[in-house]
Formats: structure tokens, sequence, C-alpha cells
């Protein structure tokens, strides 16, 4: 089984394990994220990979942030996590990449996460998973317009922007691919 099927699986069984544990039905999660209860059980057998807007749908929907609806955390703390450990999550139908640097853990805050999105590509988020969720994101290549609360901001290489997030957020990518870190507290 290839890298992408084992992380489909995983994510797969992950999301299940979250539904079901909370004793909600796939109508249930369908009317909280606004996603189909058709597209959820595909996503759930592993059938589909979600797009980068779904997980942000299903994140609020669970109220978790992105990080923990696509890397369940483990009970106990490593503090170091090797590059080639960390969960790299994909959306090939925008070129996008997330990959959590972080290590896993249920009892520290600060998470930090490496993004890339190719050229000209927009990627929007209705509402965030967790309201006021504090991020500072740094833009290492490109530029990117994000849009946060509706406040459009240009951002290019080295600029770093603060902001808590509590409406729709939008990322949209000029003529070259960008790279970010974002921390979120």
């Amino acid at each position: 089984m290839e890298s992408s099927d084992r992380s489909n699986q995983a994510l797969a069984e992950h999301l299940k394990r979250l539904r079901t544990s909370r004793g909600l039905s796939l109508q249930d999660v369908s009317g909280m994220s606004g996603v189909s209860r058709a597209t959820l059980s595909r996503i759930e057998n592993a059938e589909v990979s979600p797009t980068a807007e779904t997980l942000g749908r299903l994140a609020s929907a669970f109220a978790l942030p992105l990080s923990q609806l696509l890397t369940p955390l483990e009970p106990g703390f490593s503090p170091l996590v090797r590059r080639d450990e960390q969960s790299l999550w994909a959306d090939p139908s925008r070129g996008f990449k997330r990959r959590a640097l972080s290590p896993p853990s249920r009892q520290l805050q600060l998470e930090m996460i490496e993004g890339e999105i190719d050229a000209h590509q927009r990627i929007a988020y209705e509402r965030p998973s967790v309201p006021g969720h504090e991020h500072h994101l740094v833009l290492l290549a490109g530029s990117l317009a994000l849009t946060v609360d509706g406040v459009r901001h240009e951002l290019r290489a080295g600029d770093c922007l603060r902001y808590r997030l509590h409406g729709a957020s939008s990322f949209e990518t000029g003529d070259e691919p960008v790279r970010y870190i974002i921390a979120m507290a």
C-alpha cells in the first residue's frame, strides 16, 4: 500500500472514530459541516481523499484544530519528531501540502505547521475550526493574499501576519507557489 493510501485509510478510520465516539450519525455530521452524507461516507471508507475545504468544514463541525483532525494525538509525548516521521497531508486538486512540524501532544497548546500551495490557487474556509484560535503565519516563499474575517492582507516572503480567526478565511496564491510556517495557539 502506498503512503498516500495508508494516510487516507488512517484519516478515514480516525474520522469515523471521532464521529461514532460522539454518538453522531453521518447525517448529523453532514448537517453540522455542510458536507453531503454521501461524501462523508466515501471519506470514511477511504474511497476519496477530502479537499482542504472539506477538512476545514469537518474540523469546524468537530470543534478541533485541523491538526487534531488529521493526526490523532498520541497519549504519550515525545519531544522530538524527525522530518520523515512528521504527518503530511496533501490535497492534489489544489496543489496543497500540509506538514505537522510539532510533535503531537495533548499537554501543549502551540503547534507549528508548514504549508505549500501551488501557483494560481484559492483555498477558502467558511469558518474556523476553533473560533478565536491565534495564528502567526510567516511567509517563506512566494506572495500570498490571506483574507481573514473579511480583511485582505498581501504578504511577501519574510512577512509575518498575526491574527485571531473568528470567521471566514482564504489563501490565494499568485504566479508562484508559496511556502509558509504557521504557529497556532
